[in-house]
């Protein structure tokens, strides 16, 4: 088993043709790929395989028993391939002196303090960050101080969109799609009451509209 002490998450990408590895940072969790390594039983199977496909047969059969046996011997060649992968891609990554932690120097470690950004932020990342989190919380503030009904009648009942078009109403009195009323009335014939929406008796009276 090969020891990989920067992290415990990687991929495994190798195939009967070759190895390939993928390793994961346990902070940011970017990956890093190292060098694709070919397997020279993987190529041996390969040219069988064409034969094989060509001349059919003991050629075919042979193909099939190289795969066999390159996944059969594959466990010392992996290892070693591996181990080089994990030599490769080391580098990429420091381990923290402050809280132990192994990161990936590229996202996750603080060159000028020497610590990884858990332990010490970088100090520009955060003015940034905190700017954009303090306009935000401005903008907010500022669009609730602004009237924004001053416009509107908001004793007038009127609905959301236009009852003869469907067109939105803006606030307005009169469709601005169809010029239709907004907030149509109707008469009572009999005491001359005028109610609002669609009844179908006077609310005054109890005449049938």
């Amino acid at each position: 088993m090969v020891a990989i002490r920067f992290t415990g998450n990687y991929d495994d990408l190798s195939t009967d043709r070759g190895y390939q590895f993928k390793f994961y940072c346990e902070k940011c969790h970017n990956g890093y790929m190292s060098s694709f390594k070919a397997s020279t039983m993987g190529m041996l199977g390969s040219a069988a395989r064409v034969a094989g496909s060509l001349f059919g047969g003991v050629f075919g059969s042979v193909a099939n028993s190289t795969y066999e046996v390159q996944r059969a011997v594959g466990g010392g060649a992996h290892d070693s391939a591996l181990k080089e992968a994990v030599e490769e891609i080391s580098p990429i990554f420091k381990q923290c002196s402050r809280c132990g932690n192994w990161v990936c120097e590229p996202i996750c470690w603080n060159k000028k303090a020497g610590l990884c950004e858990t332990c010490a932020p970088d100090l520009d990342e955060e003015m940034a960050a905190a700017q954009a989190e303090a306009a935000r919380e401005q903008v907010q503030t500022k669009a609730r101080e602004v009237d924004w009904t001053k416009a509107r009648d908001i004793a007038q009942v009127s609905g959301a969109v236009c009852p003869s078009c469907g067109a939105k109403t803006q606030g307005g009195k009169f469709c601005m799609e169809c010029g239709g009323s907004l907030n149509p009335k109707k008469k009572c014939g009999q005491c001359g009451h005028e109610a609002e929406g669609s009844p179908k008796f006077c609310p005054d009276c109890g005449q049938k509209y």
